[in-house]
């Protein structure tokens, strides 16, 4: 291996697309909080295959194929370095293949712990604080989180590369675990970061890494009083509705093009990004409260190029 990619007692993150972003956002923070690095595309394409093609004012583009890839961070102490590992989706199929490639790379790289966040959908209402539910591969590992007084998911499943990871790993002697944030099940499809926040909050006090969570907190706030004002309007809406009335429903919004003040605003952002990496998570905000991550996606993430 390279002089330049030999990395110091390594701990591995994995993410993926799921429940509340809960798994991205806190990649995504800790990657723009560290000042991470692109370290290495993960080659993927034959487990996967390309389900749509987007059509933009007409015009058919070509279809895109799911990417994943590898940051880093390499501590400045004598504490572990810290990789991401960003998936952009999870393959239909061969998700076991997948995972024993990306182990055997884990393992090249000299990882000793690999970690997977995901969400934990539960009856929580938003104004109150997540938990954080923890599984192990192994009881040393085990007794290290219960140690975080976390709520420990003593049976059940970890569905997905979330667990199928963790599987793999365990079969090559790798220790690790799942974070998993909680979350209110009745708002699983939209974004949630007071988990996010949770399972960083965990992950930090675990490495001994210092992380600045003043940007996450104050989106969570801001999430929290959005959905407990959204859960109370439904429960007064569905509190006067009569019988033969139809269920309470949000209209569907039109899509719409950016605004040009919107636009010359995300171009403002990405040129304080590239002058401070730290504020890659305020441009990944205002990203998703516009929609437009995906089209901006490898643009973002091409931000966290090496640095000449």
């Amino acid at each position: 291996m390279p002089e330049e990619t030999k990395l110091h007692r390594p701990w591995l993150v994995a993410v993926w697309p799921g429940m509340g972003n809960v798994a991205l956002s806190a990649g995504y923070y800790l990657m723009a909080k560290l000042g991470m690095t692109f370290l290495s595309e993960f080659p993927t394409r034959e487990l996967f295959d390309v389900e749509h093609v987007e059509v933009k004012d007409g015009l058919i583009r070509p279809g895109r194929m799911p990417r994943s890839r590898f940051f880093v961070w390499r501590n400045p102490s004598d504490g572990h370095d810290i990789v991401v590992f960003i998936g952009e989706a999870q393959p239909p199929l061969g998700k076991y293949a997948f995972c024993h490639k990306l182990i055997e790379f884990a393992q090249q790289l000299g990882v000793e712990r690999v970690f997977t966040f995901a969400a934990m959908a539960t009856q929580m209402h938003p104004e109150h604080d997540s938990r954080v539910f923890a599984a192990a591969t192994d009881a040393e590992n085990l007794e290290q989180l219960r140690q975080l007084d976390l709520t420990m998911l003593e049976d059940g499943q970890i569905g997905g590369l979330n667990g199928v990871l963790l599987g793999v790993a365990a079969e090559s002697g790798l220790q690790g675990g799942c974070l998993l944030g909680e979350m209110p099940h009745i708002f699983a499809q939209l974004p949630f970061p007071k988990a996010s926040l949770a399972v960083l909050q965990v992950f930090s006090r675990m490495t001994g890494i210092k992380i600045d969570f003043a940007e996450l907190s104050d989106q969570a706030a801001a999430v929290e009083q959005h959905l407990g004002q959204l859960l109370a309007q439904v429960e007064e809406q569905m509190g006067r509705q009569e019988p033969e009335e139809e269920p309470f429903a949000l209209e569907p919004q039109e899509e719409e093009g950016l605004a040009p003040e919107d636009e010359h605003h995300i171009e403002q952002l990405f040129e304080e990004v590239r002058r401070d990496r730290s504020k890659a998570y305020e441009l990944k905000r205002e990203l998703d409260r516009l929609e437009v991550f995906k089209e901006y996606e490898d643009r973002f993430l091409n931000l966290f190029s090496k640095s000449d």
